[in-house]
């Protein structure tokens, strides 16, 4: 082997070596993505780190999570304090966003639909548009007797989590016939799934006379409208920034329980009514791994407001990324 030839293999596996090390995999929850995405690009080109983070639904991402084949995992579903122990996993709240009602009626704006009539259409007990109990609260919009078709996720979700955690919070039957879960057998015959918020922005754009629970970024970005939705108080809160930031505000994330905790259903007269953190975890034996995944996270609640705010999302406050920031200190990871 000429010399020259030794050198140029020497260089290329120091260049490979070097980049494997200055990437960070990441997978999991499909809700943050728009935001997750940014934050990487920005950040790369502020310190040239490399992080690929791979949309697979929250379940896959606390399978990867526990079998330590990424640095890090997302999950829209925080996980308890015990179980967290036993999987030696920490985990921390990244940033807050919204669940929209998306929905696709050719010809109609403006749809609102009751805390009543979102748990019945889960349910599968509305089969058309004008059912009674969407248009009693829609009295001056026209709605179509056209066969209603729910949209859901089909893997397992953090979203979904959430979505059904709130029907449980508004309907005593769905807290008792179902509950909170990340996957369930939808009721009824109306429905279809899609994997990943994406997928569910598919099939609603796809889909005449569909409606569907998806992330507000995912129905923003794909034009898609969304439903003006009642709150605790009986008001009908529109999906905007502000009305998640009210209801954002209701959070109790404390770093002695691991953060873990659900908003859901909050109080509040201009709170709107399906909110979600969603949560990072790492594997508590790589502290010097995850100081480079706190740095990037640190990097977004002090540098990434405003790309977070541009997508919907609500950035967490000071108050709560310091007390972040001490849970990182004492974990060893910061």
């Amino acid at each position: 082997m000429t010399q020259v030839l030794k050198i140029a293999l020497a260089s290329t596996v120091l260049v490979s070596g070097l980049s494997a090390a200055d990437i960070l995999k990441g997978s999991g929850a499909s809700f943050p993505y728009s935001v997750y995405q940014k934050w990487i690009k920005a950040y790369n080109k502020e310190t040239g780190l490399k992080i690929d983070y791979i949309k697979k639904g929250s379940s896959k991402g606390i399978k990867d999570a526990k079998a330590r084949s990424v640095d890090f995992a997302g999950s829209d579903k925080p996980l308890s304090p015990k179980v967290l122990a036993k999987a030696s996993l920490y985990q921390f709240p990244a940033v807050v966003g919204a669940i929209t009602m998306g929905y696709n009626v050719p010809g109609v704006d403006g749809i609102k639909l009751s805390r009543n009539a979102i748990v019945a259409i889960a349910s599968g007990k509305v089969a058309y548009w004008d059912d009674k109990i969407i248009a009693d609260e829609n009295k001056n919009v026209k709605l179509p007797h056209e066969k209603l078709t729910f949209v859901h996720r089909a893997d397992g979700s953090g979203t979904t989590y959430n979505f059904t955690y709130y029907l449980s919070k508004v309907s005593k039957e769905w807290r008792k016939d179902f509950g909170a879960k990340k996957s369930l057998n939808w009721p009824g015959d109306h429905h279809i799934g899609g994997k990943t918020n994406s997928g569910v922005a598919a099939l609603l754009k796809q889909t005449p006379y569909s409606v569907g629970y998806i992330d507000y970024a995912d129905a923003k970005n794909n034009e898609i409208a969304m439903a003006t939705v009642e709150n605790k108080e009986g008001n009908y809160i529109v999906p905007t920034l502000k009305s998640f930031q009210v209801a954002a505000a209701k959070a109790t994330l404390k770093p002695e329980k691991d953060f873990y905790a659900v908003i859901a259903d909050p109080a509040g007269a201009e709170s709107y009514p399906m909110v979600a953190a969603t949560f990072i975890l790492v594997p508590a034996e790589k502290p010097e791994m995850n100081k480079r995944v706190t740095a990037f996270y640190d990097w977004c609640y002090k540098d990434g407001q405003e790309i977070a705010k541009s997508l919907g999302f609500v950035p967490l406050p000071d108050s709560l990324t310091n007390k972040i920031r001490t849970y990182w200190n004492t974990k060893g990871i910061k």
